[in-house]
């Protein structure tokens, strides 16, 4: 075939690519939807006195809660999430909707900014801002341990084998031993570091005073790298899978796509909506805009600018 036939047949096949756009399904939520949890298909989200159970076509289930704070995890057949009025950990049964168990831990952060995470065969949470974390055995809901860590540890994350935890006031981060439940490290980082998440390699802080995400080699805890997304990253929320970094971003767009390895930034997603939520999953992303009252759902979560541009 000469290329002068051969150049149409080009044509078409990049007319017929879709589009490079991740498209945004978007739900109406009344109330204040803020932080999310993946439970297959599906996603809890916390609102105002309650926490809602969400499909991409529509709310499933809620159940009353005072205060529903914080990131949630999902995990033994549950939801987690704190209450920052009540000061507990409460279990909410995944099949039922119900509330199955309360956890008198205590909240480390009262103004919600802090998360419950799974790993290691429990729960982990926050709860003093004196400076402890709380182990719950989900067996049978009981408190296995109470870690002392730095004061105003508010936000956790749990993988690459530990519970990493951040201080914004003091500016660090420390690794904790589920073996021995004891800091076992601590890395200094820059202004207000908030939330977290470890993997795809590598510890991710939002550093959100200085609008930088800081990437920290698990077993040395030495700081790697560090990618300027914008002048700050107040509030907004963090999240690894796929071969990236996620991250939920409170101006100039709605998320940000990383490369974990280069640091460059791939795609900047979506309008700016204020604050909100981020979950990645390997279908598509799911955010919140708290601000707006809606859950969107955006598939596919990013895609590689076409060879055809």
């Amino acid at each position: 075939m000469t290329l002068t036939a051969a150049f149409p047949l080009l044509l078409a096949a990049c007319a017929s690519q879709p589009s490079e756009v991740p498209q945004e399904h978007v739900q109406v939520v009344p109330g204040f939807a803020d932080f999310i949890a993946v439970d297959g298909q599906t996603v809890w989200l916390t609102n105002r006195g309650r926490v809602e159970h969400w499909s991409r076509d529509g709310k499933l289930a809620q159940v009353p809660l005072h205060h529903p704070c914080g990131g949630m995890s999902v995990g033994f057949g549950s939801l987690w999430v704190a209450d920052c009025a009540d000061g507990v950990l409460n279990r909410i049964d995944l099949k039922t909707a119900t509330l199955s168990a309360v956890v008198k831990t205590g909240i480390a952060n009262p103004e919600g900014e802090m998360n419950v995470v799974v790993g290691a065969g429990s729960v982990w949470v926050a709860s003093s801002s004196q400076g402890k974390i709380t182990r719950v055995d989900p067996r049978d809901n009981s408190i296995a341990a109470v870690i002392p860590v730095d004061a105003d540890t508010f936000y956790l994350s749990f993988g690459l084998g530990s519970l990493w935890a951040t201080t914004p006031t003091l500016r660090e981060l420390q690794k904790i031993d589920p073996a021995t439940n004891t800091v076992v490290h601590k890395t200094p980082l820059g202004a207000d570091p908030g939330f977290l998440v470890a993997g795809e390699g590598a510890v991710w802080v939002q550093e959100q005073g200085d609008g930088t995400v800081a990437r920290i080699a698990p077993d040395t805890g030495d700081v790697t790298g560090r990618v300027k997304i914008s002048k700050t990253l107040k509030c907004g929320d963090i999240d690894a899978g796929g071969g990236k970094i996620w991250l939920r971003t409170t101006t100039d767009q709605t998320y940000v796509v990383i490369n974990p390895s280069t640091l460059d930034i791939l795609a900047r997603t979506g309008k700016q909506t204020g604050s909100g939520a981020l979950r990645y999953t390997s279908e598509g992303v799911w955010t919140t805009s708290h601000d707006i009252h809606t859950l969107s759902w955006w598939s596919p979560a990013w895609r590689p600018a076409s060879l055809c541009q």
